[in-house]
């Protein structure tokens, strides 16, 4: 999964600046963006305090340099502590929180990114007109008797909210097992 949102990734990230992961969880994902793309700046957060002690548990143990201190922020808190960003990816967050925290994710990226900057989101979703697999609708079961909040995400809503948030959609790709990328561009 990883080497495949890389290369995904390539594609629309900037030269240089800083990217913002939102949902960084383990770790894992910005160490290995982080040394796939030596050339930016990795600013990885998390809600959670033991997924915050986890990337930099994951960031030391890399001896990756371009990875900066993990960062609380809970999307849907009005004051984020990043200021700026050059790109923001947000990795299997949007299915597993409330629908407010997509829409408050999308307000937040819509106030950092510049003018044609991309906001990347990964994760099965949910599209009127092409079947949804078996397996993404047993996922989406499974969430929502977790959390009735919870659940895969139509991407004509997503497309929806993120037009009001001054944001177009300009690529949809199929990737393995079911799931989608989504790069939204700020107008």
């Amino acid at each position: 999964m990883r080497d495949d949102i890389a290369q995904v990734l390539r594609k629309i990230l900037p030269e240089s600046g800083v990217v913002l992961e939102i949902a960084s969880g383990s770790g894992e994902h910005v160490v290995h963006f982080a040394a796939a793309f030596p050339h930016l700046q990795w600013q990885p957060s998390d809600c959670e305090q033991s997924a915050l002690r986890s990337i930099a548990a994951w960031t030391a143990e890399s001896g990756v340099v371009n990875v900066l201190p993990p960062v609380s922020i809970d999307v849907e808190q009005e004051a984020w502590p990043a200021r700026c960003a050059d790109a923001i990816l947000c990795i299997n967050m949007v299915h597993i929180s409330p629908w407010s925290a997509t829409l408050a994710l999308l307000r937040h990226a819509a106030a950092l990114l510049p003018a044609g900057a991309p906001l990347y989101l990964y994760g099965p979703f949910v599209r009127d007109d092409v079947m949804t697999a078996d397996s993404n609708l047993a996922f989406d079961a499974s969430l929502k008797a977790r959390n009735p909040d919870w659940g895969l995400r139509d991407v004509a809503d997503i497309d929806g909210a993120a037009a009001a948030c001054g944001f177009v959609r300009g690529e949809l790709i199929e990737m393995p097992a079911n799931n989608l990328s989504l790069v939204y561009r700020r107008a």
